[in-house]
């Protein structure tokens, strides 16, 4: 019984940290560490947006590389914000510098997470600075419990 009682235990504690050691959902997909940026944003529904631009600019080899990068991935809504015409101006052909610069200032070197940047912002008295692949500064900061960059 005590078997029983430890084996029922143990698969329910399991069954409770499973959730937590999942791969996080974005955009109604799955995101696995062991695929691309690019691989796992063709999989969310809310980066369709993101990923036309980073087609449009020939950045898929780039973003498909070893790195490690971090995406700072605009959503769909985000890019909805921009003003009229916009996004369809930058995807053309004429505009791909443009797009390209506009998309590298997403993008930083090395595998950063919420907690990595919450961290830096901490040791660096209210804010970081990252510098994006675009080589131009990234500010990082705390806005309540809101991590923010500028």
């Amino acid at each position: 019984m005590k078997i029983m009682l430890r084996t029922a235990l143990a698969a329910m504690a399991l069954s409770m940290v499973a959730p937590a050691l999942a791969n996080p959902m974005v955009g109604g997909a799955a995101m696995y560490p062991t695929k691309t940026i690019v691989d796992n944003a063709v999989n969310s529904k809310d980066h369709t947006t993101l990923v036309a631009a980073v087609k449009a600019a020939d950045l898929v080899a780039t973003l498909s590389s070893p790195g490690p990068f971090t995406v700072f991935a605009p959503t769909n809504a985000a890019f909805g914000k921009l003003p009229a015409g916009t996004v369809e101006t930058l995807v053309k052909p004429e505009n791909k510098g443009t797009l390209t610069t506009v998309l590298t200032y997403h993008v930083v070197a090395g595998a950063m997470t919420s907690q990595s940047i919450a961290a830096a912002i901490k040791a660096g008295g209210g804010k970081a600075v990252l510098k994006t692949v675009q080589g131009e500064p990234l500010t990082a900061s705390m806005m309540g419990n809101k991590l923010m960059l500028t």
